[in-house]
């Protein structure tokens, strides 16, 4: 369906976001808004008639103009604005600003980003961090 917006299982979209088709865009093709799974979309990030794959990074304030495409394991940096119709290879960080390849993520990168993202409860983990067991609150009657 061309007016949908399919989101993956287990993706995380936090506070005041923007996602939508572009329908009217310059050359008058409909592109989708397609979220993949495992994806985390940051606060205030706007996607515009985008595709981002599954266990993608969107940092907050991020903007994805029509046409852009994230592939696998993608980290955009906060604040970033990728121009239309971009295409962010597989495993990179895509850098603020410069809307640049900064660096390639590395495998140990990707573990930590996707261990954080995949935790469970009863495992000792919250966001890939060992839980402390809070001290006793006594609160006055």
């Amino acid at each position: 369906m061309p007016n949908s917006i399919p989101i993956g299982s287990s993706t995380n979209i936090q506070d005041n976001p923007l996602v939508h088709v572009a329908k009217s865009n310059l050359t008058g093709k409909v592109l989708p808004a397609i979220i993949g799974d495992n994806v985390t979309v940051g606060h205030t990030v706007v996607l515009e008639g985008c595709i981002v794959e599954d266990e993608a990074f969107i940092g907050m304030g991020v903007t994805l103009l029509d046409g852009v495409y994230v592939e696998k394991h993608v980290m955009v940096a906060a604040g970033d604005l990728v121009k239309q119709h971009t295409r962010i290879p597989c495993g990179e960080v895509e850098e603020a600003h410069a809307a640049e390849n900064a660096k390639p993520l590395d495998e140990i990168e990707i573990v930590k980003v996707l261990g954080k993202k995949v935790a469970r409860p009863g495992d000792g983990s919250v966001l890939g961090a060992v839980q402390d067991t809070p001290p006793e609150i006594n609160l006055p009657k």
